[in-house]
């Protein structure tokens, strides 16, 4: 939060976190970035935002999440699932979203925290507490991706990839000190990732060049 409120405020003096120029020369993404080579505008949209209310809106869940899960799976879990949901987000909307948007946000990353709890609520789901949280967030998601479908200013795209790598993560780390699921299924959830991620860039460079 400290880093996404930092660059905020450059984004502000630089020229204005509404101005396209700034947005891109901060490192946010279109489609036809990624496609000429500047793959870090996979990452570097997490950590910008529109405005006063995008980065409070996406602050506030971060905290609240972040208050509930980062606890339970630890720091690097935390960040892991935070950073690569953001990515396959991106990659999500880069395969399948509008050709001229300009991305940028940490909703990616947000739905991929979400969708996170859904995992942890399958693996542990003779733990009452586990799966009734994940039914919790499971509402949320779909709650959100219903109100994505009515603001076409929203990239829905971003929300599904960032929750399908959530999905995958969390299944693939689970929770610290505890030998569930078995090694073999984490490897597996997490090719299942890295192959779905690899078909949406390939898609994307094909559908945008």
């Amino acid at each position: 939060m400290v880093l996404t409120i930092g660059v905020y405020l450059v984004e502000v003096l630089a020229g204005g976190s509404q101005n396209s120029n700034t947005l891109m020369t901060m490192g946010a993404m279109t489609n036809a970035s990624i496609q000429t080579g500047d793959w870090w505008r996979l990452i570097t949209p997490i950590f910008l935002h529109l405005s006063v209310f995008h980065i409070f809106m996406n602050g506030f869940t971060l905290l609240y999440v972040g208050q509930i899960l980062e606890p339970m799976i630890g720091h690097w879990r935390f960040l892991t699932i935070y950073l690569l949901s953001g990515i396959t987000g991106n990659l999500a909307s880069f395969a399948f979203g509008s050709d001229n948007a300009i991305s940028v946000g940490a909703s990616t990353s947000i739905f991929g925290l979400f969708a996170a709890f859904l995992a942890l609520g399958f693996i542990y789901r003779e733990n009452r507490f586990m799966t009734e949280i994940g039914k919790s967030f499971l509402g949320l998601i779909v709650v959100n991706l219903l109100l994505d479908l009515l603001m076409p200013s929203i990239n829905i795209w971003g929300h599904l990839g960032g929750a399908l790598g959530g999905l995958f993560l969390g299944y693939t780390l689970g929770l610290p000190g505890i030998q569930r699921p078995k090694m073999i299924f984490r490897i597996l959830s997490l090719v299942v990732l890295v192959v779905i991620s690899y078909f949406m860039y390939t898609k994307g460079m094909i559908v945008y060049g």
